[in-house]
């Protein structure tokens, strides 16, 4: 497999409304990402993605886009962004896109003149169909209205539905249509030209559509809303014919420029990854996948840490690459849900699961936050809470019965609002975010959990993310090793070993709550080790023989001989 500059990359994602707000507005914009670039740079970070920054109504965060070649006003300008992506490249850092391609907002140009005539040159950018027996085309539902309900919105203006499988303020595009695509190309071609190096594919799963847009029929039960709808589509996911889609997303935009691509979309497994990401596919780079940082469950056990892994290793023996990361905008606080976020575990645990991610095969991930252990948040009424998910499912919980506080205690340690707290620079007002009043609430422990803390410990989190990135340049059995897991059987510990013509690390670590001993197997006993890393202020210990560990504690060696 051919080395491409992405494989050595640390990506960072930027929420760019809770980063670091310059202006006291209380929204963060580019000038503020562009005073916290030397931050960044001393991390060790080499790519920046940012979450949409598009023109848009903020319906959803940004990801619905109103003008797909501008900047939102509330983040700063174009202008704006050419500086940070010449400020950023001069810095050694890339700068990576969001992309929402499966549909836009309802205020875009494209959709106004789609909903005008029915001959309108843009109609067919989106899907519409005429009604079925006077109702909706079909049974699918959607994501976002308050008890979900039709994923077909009728407009009066021409006696048709057009389909939204998220709010209805952001209708669906027709990949069907060459003109939609060409402009599309010509779109991503722009933001190329401009200076960005490759893009995150939004749901990507998705663009392709079924034909005639049948029923959905799921079995042998569905999940349906109480209009009778089915709230999650399947057959909107992973459609015959999305390769081809891809193909030629690759064919006009991202194989001649050799930018980066990352994909996410639901239905993505270790089993259907190559046809997406082998590199004789010729479609995009990557893909996310949710078996570890899944948010309807928010547990690892090392059973399944060790099988996941395992699983999507194989990916690489068919010239395809992986992702690894645990949390996003999308989803909780990684230490909140699957390390431990009391006062004493808190820095052990967070630093354990960035050893796992950065010590794993792959690219690693680092969301805004991680690296001085945010933690989730809770809060006490429904109106500080901004997520169209958490507000949909609370008002639909409160219809059916749900009493105030046990639907916020239900939905509090999921909510994406966890992961869009302003980010904690320091103890002052505003957690140093801003000095006016911040879009969404601080998380009220940033007195104690902030970058200007964390900074002060030389066992700081911080600074165990800028060794494991040190690590990765430094060690070539991180990139270009195999990985082998060993003590398969233990209910504490994993540990794997990381292997290359160069190299072989051993990583080794107790992830629980309690202290845990470990043997190494016969063929590792008598080998000497030189311990790397270490997430605990202790003495390189011998590790012949029995070894205990403390909680959360993860330890990473060379073999030297």
């Amino acid at each position: 497999m051919k080395k491409k500059w992405w494989q050595d990359a640390v990506v960072y994602e930027i929420y760019c409304k809770s980063f670091c707000d310059s202006n006291g507005d209380g929204i963060g914009d580019i000038q503020g990402v562009i005073s916290k670039l030397p931050m960044l740079k001393e991390l060790g970070v080499n790519c920046i993605w940012f979450t949409p920054i598009y023109t848009s109504p903020q319906v959803d965060n940004g990801y619905d886009v109103a003008d797909y070649r501008n900047i939102d006003p509330d983040y700063g300008t174009l202008e704006d962004f050419k500086t940070l992506l010449d400020t950023a490249h001069k810095m050694g850092i890339r700068i990576i896109m969001d992309m929402v391609l499966n549909h836009s907002s309802d205020e875009c140009f494209w959709f106004k003149e789609s909903r005008k005539s029915k001959d309108n040159p843009y109609r067919n950018y989106y899907i519409w169909q005429p009604p079925k027996d006077g109702k909706e085309p079909n049974n699918w539902g959607n994501y976002f209205r308050e008890g979900n309900g039709s994923a077909w919105e009728f407009d009066e203006t021409t006696g048709e539905y057009y389909l939204h499988q998220y709010s209805i303020k952001m209708p669906d595009l027709n990949w069907e249509y060459e003109p939609l695509r060409r402009e599309i190309y010509d779109m991503l071609n722009w933001w190329i030209d401009l200076g960005v190096d490759g893009f995150r594919l939004d749901i990507f799963t998705r663009f392709k559509k079924p034909e005639g847009f049948p029923d959905t029929k799921r079995v042998p039960n569905p999940t349906l809303d109480r209009n009778g709808f089915v709230v999650d589509p399947p057959m909107c996911t992973n459609v015959e014919g999305i390769h081809e889609i891809l193909h030629e997303l690759y064919t006009e935009v991202f194989g001649p420029r050799d930018c980066m691509t990352v994909g996410e979309g639901a239905g993505v497994s270790f089993d259907n990854a190559p046809a997406y990401v082998s590199q004789g596919r010729e479609e995009i780079d990557m893909v996310y996948h949710f078996e570890l940082g899944n948010r309807s469950k928010y547990h690892i056990s090392p059973e399944n840490f060790r099988k996941v892994q395992k699983n999507w290793a194989t990916i690489f023996e068919k010239n395809g690459w992986a992702v690894q990361y645990l949390s996003n905008h999308d989803s909780a606080r990684q230490v909140s849900c699957y390390g431990c976020d009391s006062e004493e575990l808190r820095v052990p645990s967070a630093k354990l699961l960035a050893t796992f991610l950065h010590t794993t095969p792959g690219t690693p991930f680092i969301y805004q936050g991680e690296e001085i252990g945010m933690v989730n948040v809770k809060y006490d009424t429904i109106d500080d809470y901004n997520c169209c998910y958490t507000r949909g499912d609370y008002f639909s919980m409160i219809k059916s019965g749900i009493s105030p506080k046990d639907a916020i205690d239900t939905l509090a340690p999921k909510s994406r609002d966890n992961a869009r707290t302003p980010y904690q620079w320091n103890d002052s007002v505003n957690a140093g975010f801003s000095t006016g009043k911040p879009w969404i609430k601080v998380n009220p422990k940033y007195t104690a959990i902030n970058l200007e803390n964390d900074l002060k410990s030389e066992n700081s989190i911080f600074k165990h993310y800028q060794k494991l990135i040190q690590m990765r340049k430094d060690c070539p059995a991180i990139i270009d090793g195999d990985i082998e897991f060993i003590l398969d059987n233990d209910e504490q510990i994993v540990a794997y070993l990381r292997r290359c013509l160069r190299q072989t690390l051993l990583v080794v670590a107790n992830y629980s709550k309690e202290k845990a001993s470990y043997t190494l197997p016969e063929n590792l006993k008598g080998v000497k080790f030189n311990r790397l890393l270490t997430n605990y202020d202790n003495e390189e210990p011998s590790i012949n023989g029995n070894r205990e560990l403390l909680p959360y504690e993860a330890e990473v060696y060379e073999i030297v001989e």
